[in-house]
């Protein structure tokens, strides 16, 4: 007897939150992507407690294999913050061959000073967790491990303040609060936009929902 992956013909929709987060965050996309005809998978992981590397390597495609995503036809990924350098890094040892779109939401592609910063404090290191070390700026950092995509991506990134904890350091440049524009854009992009919020309040922002819709459907965000 079939299981209902195995006739599901719809495409598949990987939604992967940020550091110390949970699933809960990404909840308005998943039903978004739901209403619009995709089959989701809103993966919670141990962000805290985990290191990222095994995270990509062993968590992911244990929870992948879990929801049998192989079997959709196109398999999309929608990913923010860490969880979009949890994504290159899966992609890059595990790409799956039915690998569609890749949306990323105010990712660090190449580190973020506020994290740099935030090491410093003994209160979050222990509530951001293991990875909030690697989510820096410095040599061994996730971001320094990866190269340009190679695959399909669309990259939104924001310029809400509404963080004050990271203002000084993070001055002179445009950011979200914790990602500046610069570290959000990655070398083999397909489309880059700005939007006018913070680094987690884009998540349930209707027109960024919006857009993580145009993007997966045409691979380009919509423009007047």
């Amino acid at each position: 007897m079939k299981g209902a992956a195995d006739s599901d013909p719809r495409e598949g929709v990987v939604l992967l939150h940020g550091v110390a987060l949970s699933g809960w965050v990404m909840r308005p996309l998943a039903r978004a992507l739901g209403r619009a005809g995709y089959r989701v998978v809103n993966l919670g992981y141990p962000s805290r407690t985990m290191p990222a590397a095994q995270i990509a390597d062993r968590w992911l495609p244990d929870a992948l294999r879990a929801h049998a995503v192989a079997r959709a036809p196109r398999l999309h990924f929608v990913v923010h913050s860490l969880g979009s350098l949890v994504m290159r890094l899966h992609l890059r040892r595990r790409r799956p061959a039915n690998l569609g779109r890749v949306v990323m939401l105010g990712p660090p592609n190449h580190g973020s000073a506020a994290a740099d910063h935030a090491s410093r404090n003994g209160f979050l290191r222990w509530l951001m967790g293991v990875n909030l070390g690697p989510l820096g700026t410095g040599a061994g950092s996730l971001a320094a491990q990866l190269g340009p995509a190679d695959f399909e991506v669309g990259i939104i990134a924001g310029t809400g303040r509404l963080n004050p904890l990271f203002n000084g350091v993070l001055a002179g440049h445009r950011h979200d609060g914790v990602v500046t524009l610069e570290s959000a854009r990655l070398e083999g992009m397909g489309d880059f936009l700005v939007v006018p919020h913070s680094h987690t309040a884009m998540l349930w922002r209707s027109g960024v929902i919006a857009q993580v819709l145009a993007f997966l459907r045409d691979g380009r965000f919509a423009r007047p």
